[in-house]
């Protein structure tokens, strides 16, 4: 009944607007209370839990995903991608689709692609002839992408959760997050097709001199492009660990943005560095919070009672997934990914594990759904922020953004759930995973 009590609490707080951290807080503070009142005891838990190497990527993952939008260099990605797809139907919606993308493989956030992608993309796709709202329903959709294409911060937290290598979530997420980029491009390309004609597209460039536009785009953006590359690198190379590539990302972006870009300067690093610390001082007081509550849940033998109930209703494991698949979703409509990462991970891997699921195979089927869960209403947080980056209401885009969930997300969260063995090829070819 307590541990009911307290979900309740967690969810009324969220769904009243409270910051997530105090409604972490909040759960935490009743549990505490009514459980295990030693609070001495708590706050060394959640202490410990911080002093990890593995959570100092997280604030450097931030810092750079800011520097990446004040330096130029989210805006040069958005146009190499522009160079290659712009001149086919719905060209600059897909650019549009894999700059979150690529965006996603150096910041590692939903946000942070809505925010940056949106802020650049939304007027000029909206210049070419895509109505406002479907540019801003196609922007916040792409924007989980960041969850999945590699570094992602939500499974740098898992990772660090379940003691599950990072690398291997990394890896584990690589082609769920490609296949989803790619159906969305295809839905895109149809739905301009017959619903768009309005939208203008530059005529076909002979083949010399596209290859003349794609190189000119190439050689400005050739900085912006080989930093996703030089941090996977390092990181699937074995010269660095997710952390020390944060910090190489940082150091890039600001090596880049000063002296290459020459658009960052020293009132925009300041603004930079703010937004990072705000950012990165919430998530840290929220894992803290969530850490003392996660503990608190394992002591009252809370992940043995959603394995017991559901095995209860089914022994049947398709039946088992769905269920977890559902329950995913509905995290991830109610909070972030970072706090759904840290709250679902530790009271479902027990159950995951008992009925054959790979750690590292759960990674992917968690961050497939919360990720369609960020975009789903009623409350949608991605969805959200998407509407007020792109200035449009929400019952205007919502109908758009429900086609690319329902026909890009939901195959790829059926075939990510069922068949292991697409988001554990790489995990088992590059690291011999098991």
């Amino acid at each position: 009944m307590h541990v009911v009590i307290d979900i309740i609490i967690l969810i009324v707080t969220i769904v009243m607007g409270v910051p997530v951290p105090f409604c972490f807080m909040a759960a935490a503070l009743y549990m505490g209370i009514v459980a295990f009142p030693d609070f001495s005891f708590l706050m060394t838990v959640g202490f410990r839990a911080l002093n990890s190497l593995t959570l100092l990527s997280i604030p450097f993952f931030i810092i750079a995903g800011m520097l990446m939008s004040s330096s130029g260099i989210a805006e040069r990605l958005t146009t190499f991608a522009d160079s290659i797809l712009g001149r086919m139907k719905g060209g600059l919606g897909a650019a549009t689709i894999w700059a979150c993308a690529i965006f996603g493989a150096i910041s590692g956030t939903a946000s942070s692609a809505v925010a940056a992608i949106g802020t650049i993309m939304i007027p000029k796709l909206e210049e070419r002839g895509y109505p406002r709202y479907y540019a801003t329903a196609i922007v916040s959709c792409s924007a989980i992408l960041g969850q999945l294409i590699p570094p992602s911060v939500p499974m740098i937290l898992y990772g660090w959760v379940t003691q599950t290598s990072v690398t291997a979530c990394f890896l584990a997420t690589i082609l769920p997050g490609i296949l989803m980029a790619t159906i969305y491009s295809i839905i895109n390309y149809f739905m301009v097709k017959r619903k768009f004609p309005m939208v203008a597209v530059e005529p076909p460039a002979p083949g010399f001199e596209k290859i003349r536009i794609v190189a000119r785009a190439t050689k400005r953006s050739i900085w912006s492009l080989l930093m996703p590359v030089i941090i996977l690198g390092a990181i699937y190379g074995g010269a660095t660990t997710p952390t020390e590539a944060a910090a190489l990302a940082v150091t890039y972006a600001i090596i880049i943005g000063f002296l290459v870009y020459k658009e960052l300067n020293i009132k925009t690093f300041i603004a930079s560095l703010t937004a990072a610390v705000t950012t990165s001082g919430v998530i840290i007081l929220m894992l803290f919070f969530v850490t003392i509550l996660g503990r608190l849940y394992t002591m009252q033998r809370v992940p043995m009672m959603i394995a017991n109930s559901l095995i209860s209703i089914s022994d049947n494991k398709i039946v088992i997934l769905l269920m977890v698949n559902v329950f995913l979703v509905i995290i991830g409509m109610l909070m972030d990914d970072l706090s759904g990462t840290m709250l679902v991970a530790p009271l479902l891997l027990p159950l995951m594990m008992r009925i054959g699921v790979h750690p590292v195979h759960f990674a992917a089927i968690l961050g497939t759904n919360l990720g369609l869960g960020n975009v789903t209403p009623p409350t949608a947080p991605i969805l959200y922020l998407g509407g007020r980056i792109g200035k449009v209401p929400f019952n205007q885009y919502l109908p758009t953004a429900l086609i690319f969930m329902l026909l890009g997300n939901l195959p790829v969260i059926i075939l990510t759930t069922y068949f292991p063995w697409f988001s554990m090829f790489l995990p088992r070819l590059i690291m011999g995973v098991k």
